[in-house]
Formats: structure tokens, C-alpha cells, sequence
């Protein structure tokens, strides 16, 4: 097991691409258990996309359903101020720490990389939740991190996305991911290995599609093909999977996550979860316990707040979406029209509709129920045509229809909440 290179290597590697491959799915792991939590952003549609605004919807979910209340007033006769949704667009980053948090079941971790990286987007109108995924070995520049202590830690031009958690902690994640999006994140928090398990568990397990038998000795998933039920370790081992799934890449780990996902919104959103009290306080004791907030996070009020914002998106608005990217020897970089395009359009609070395939680690369900899915979502089929005009060239501009959604272009993978998929078995 290699260990987290220092900060003076990192310094002295940042213009290397490291060991030549011969593509992404090669990449050799920093130990057999990469982790790849994603969970906070496991409510993203409702309860939006990340374990705070499960914790929310939980608690604007419970108290909805009280009696009529009794209008207090404060000592001067004045009414008591009510929690009403969050004021415009807000955007929360979600880390998953690979540092097992401390849990001996997980065995000696000596690193603490943030291997899944979330940003959750909410425009304005509360009418569009997006979700980016970012890919661990992305190449980006990190630049200057407060070290803690009142100093800071030197940028960097070229490094993994991944090992911003460890050098400078959640702060430096945020910062380096404000860089490169252009976008302001003044919230975010930082999930462990348990909760993802506790919150499969408070929903009764999530159903996943599994288009064909999935084993893993390395995160000990074992699945078979077809509908499964996943909760406890077997839905951890389900997220963390890289080499069960796809081209056996972290590329194909993603869309595999945005099955779970995707699934799990629209279990959250159920009325057998919605009205079961205990499934509702445990999504939110799952989510709060395991998951260290931000300051400006760390409020009752804030979560609540969010939560009202959330609670009536409609599935075909809440967006999965990765992070736009091609090879490069050694891991993924960034590629930067199409992630202008879509940076752009969640600026501007504009619609996103995908036009391309739900990336190599899953494709459609042959069995999904109907759904009223718009034209501006993917192809059902999980081709990569587009399902609206996208540019002839298959270029990276993005085009704009007269209502403001902006069309990504088809190299550009993800999946909403309303669309039914199937994780894919690992293929060479």
C-alpha cells in the first residue's frame, strides 16, 4: 500500500503526467479499497442531492405533516420568523473521504483523498437541481490552501483533484473546485464510509438494475443480474466498485454511481419513505451523523431552508452529470468547451438537458416503467444520438432552445432522476 505522496513531491511532480498508460481503466488504484463515497448527494430531488439536504427534506418532510399550529409572538407582539426556503441559487460541495473514518472494519487507510467529488447546483427559481460528478484522477491546478495554522500551502499548476482533501482539507477542495468552475461554494461537507451504509439501511435498501452478474474482490460486491435490493456493506461495495463495472475505470465507477443515485432520489421520494416517520428520522440521524459540515452548513435553519427549496423539483430537473474530460496519459483532463458550455448555463440559471449516452458504466433499463420524460433528456435507448439538436460537428458549444435549456453536447455523460439504468459488468 503506496502512501500519499508529501507536499514536497507533489510540488516536484505537478509538471508530470505520471506513468505513461494505455488508457484510464488501467490506472493503477493508491491502494485495492479506492473508496469512491458520493452519498450527500443522495437527495438531490426532494431532498436533493446530498446527505444535508437529506437531513432537511427528513425535517421539512415530518413537520409538514403536524397539525395546525399556534401562532406565537415575540415579547414586543411581533410574530416569530418563520424558516422559508433559501433565498436564489445555492451551491453545496460534497467530499467523500476515503480515510474510513476511523472504523477498524475498513483495515489500516493511510490516506484521506477525496476520491468523490460533488458539486450540487440549485438555480434560482428552485426549479433545476444539477449535480456534477468530478473524476479523482482529473488533472487541475490547486491553488493556494490555508495550511490552518494562519499560513497558506503553495499552488500548484497540475495535480489530481483528489489529493486536494489531503493537502489542505475540505477548504482547499472547495477553493480548487471554485477555480475551475468559476462558481461561488459557500457551503459543503465531508462524508465516511458508514454513511453510506446507514442511509441505504434508513431507506430499506435502494433497487438497482444490473444488466449482467458483478463481482469484485476488491470491494467484495457480489450481484447478480437483474433487479437488486442494496443496503448495508453490499451498497457500499456497489458505490465503491471501479473494477466490477464498464472499462473498469473511475469514469465508468461514476455512472454506476448515478444508477445508486438516481434510484435513490426516487426511493427518498416515495410516498412508502416520505410517510414512514422511520425511515424519514433515520435518512436524517444517517446523514447528520456521519457527515462534518462546513461553518456556514452547520445550521439547522440553513439545512431546513434548503430543504423547502428542494422539496417540489421535478425528477426530469434533477440533473446527473460528469464533469467534462478526455484521456491524457495518466489520468483525465478537463475538457474546456463543453465544461464552458455547461458552467455557463448554471451561471445564468438555465435549464441543462443531456444529449449523449450515460456513460460506460450503464445503459438503459429494457424493463423501466413509462415515464414523461421530455425530448431534451437522453435518448432511453442509451445510444449517444442526440435526443434534441445538438451541433452537426459534434462540437462543444452547447446550443440554447427558445425556452433557455441548453443542450450539452453528446460527449458529455450523465442521467436525470427520472430515467431508469442498469449498471454494466465490467468489460475489456
Amino acid at each position: 500500500m503506496s502512501e500519499l505522496p508529501t507536499r514536497a513531491e507533489l510540488r516536484a511532480k505537478e509538471t508530470s503526467a505520471g506513468p505513461t498508460i494505455a488508457r484510464h481503466g488501467r490506472l493503477k488504484e493508491h491502494r485495492p479499497f479506492r473508496f469512491i463515497l458520493m452519498m450527500l448527494v443522495a437527495v438531490i430531488g426532494v431532498v436533493s442531492v446530498s446527505s444535508v439536504s437529506v437531513a432537511a427534506y427528513a425535517l421539512w418532510d415530518v413537520t409538514s405533516s403536524l397539525k395546525a399550529p399556534v401562532k406565537l409572538v415575540d415579547a414586543k407582539g411581533q410574530p416569530i420568523p418563520q424558516v422559508g426556503a433559501i433565498d436564489g441559487a445555492f451551491n453545496v460541495l460534497l467530499a467523500g473521504s476515503d480515510s474510513g473514518g476511523g472504523n477498524a472494519s475498513y483495515g489500516e487507510r493511510g490516506e484521506n483523498l477525496n476520491d468523490v467529488t460533488m458539486l450540487l447546483h440549485v438555480s434560482a427559481d428552485h426549479k433545476n437541481m444539477t449535480v456534477v460528478s468530478f473524476p479523482r484522477d482529473m488533472y487541475v491546478p490547486i491553488p493556494a490552501c490555508p495550511d490552518g495554522k494562519g499560513g497558506t500551502y503553495d499552488a500548484m499548476s497540475r495535480q489530481k483533484i483528489n489529493n486536494t482533501l489531503a493537502y489542505g482539507g475540505l477548504a482547499c477542495t472547495v477553493l480548487t473546485v471554485e477555480k475551475l468552475t468559476g462558481m461561488t461554494i459557500p457551503y459543503a461537507g465531508v462524508i465516511e464510509f458508514d454513511g453510506v451504509i446507514e442511509m441505504s439501511n434508513a431507506v430499506g435498501g435502494v433497487p438497482v438494475c444490473v444488466a449482467g452478474d458483478i463481482t469484485d474482490p476488491y470491494t467484495g460486491l457480489d450481484v447478480k443480474a437483474g433487479q437488486n435490493t442494496l443496503q448495508g456493506s453490499q451498497a457500499l461495495a456497489f458505490l465503491r466498485t471501479r473494477h466490477g463495472v464498464g472499462d473498469g475505470s473511475d469514469l465508468g465507477r461514476i455512472s454506476n454511481q448515478q444508477v445508486f443515485l438516481s434510484s435513490l432520489v426516487r426511493t427518498i421520494k416515495s410516498a412508502d419513505t416520505l410517510s414512514n416517520p422511520v425511515k424519514v428520522y433515520g435518512l436524517a440521524k444517517a446523514a447528520t451523523s456521519n457527515i462534518s459540515l462546513s461553518e456556514s452548513l452547520n445550521n439547522i435553519g440553513t439545512i431546513a431552508s434548503m430543504a423547502v427549496a428542494l422539496k417540489d423539483i421535478d425528477l426530469n430537473k434533477v440533473v446527473f452529470v460528469q464533469y467534462p474530460n478526455h484521456y491524457v496519459d495518466g489520468g483525465v483532463a478537463p475538457t474546456e468547451d463543453a465544461a464552458t458550455a455547461l458552467f455557463s448555463a448554471l451561471q445564468n440559471d438555465q435549464s441543462i438537458a443531456l444529449t449523449g449516452d450515460t456513460g460506460v458504466g450503464s445503459e438503459a433499463d429494457p424493463n423501466a416503467p413509462a415515464t414523461d420524460t421530455p425530448a431534451t433528456t437522453a435518448p432511453t435507448d442509451g445510444s449517444t444520438a442526440p435526443a434534441t439538436e445538438a451541433p452537426a460537428d459534434g462540437s462543444t458549444d452547447g446550443s440554447t432552445d427558445a425556452g433557455g435549456t441548453v443542450d450539452l453536447p453528446s460527449t458529455v455523460h450523465g442521467q436525470t432522476a427520472n430515467q431508469y439504468t442498469c449498471s454494466k459488468p465490467f468489460s475489456e
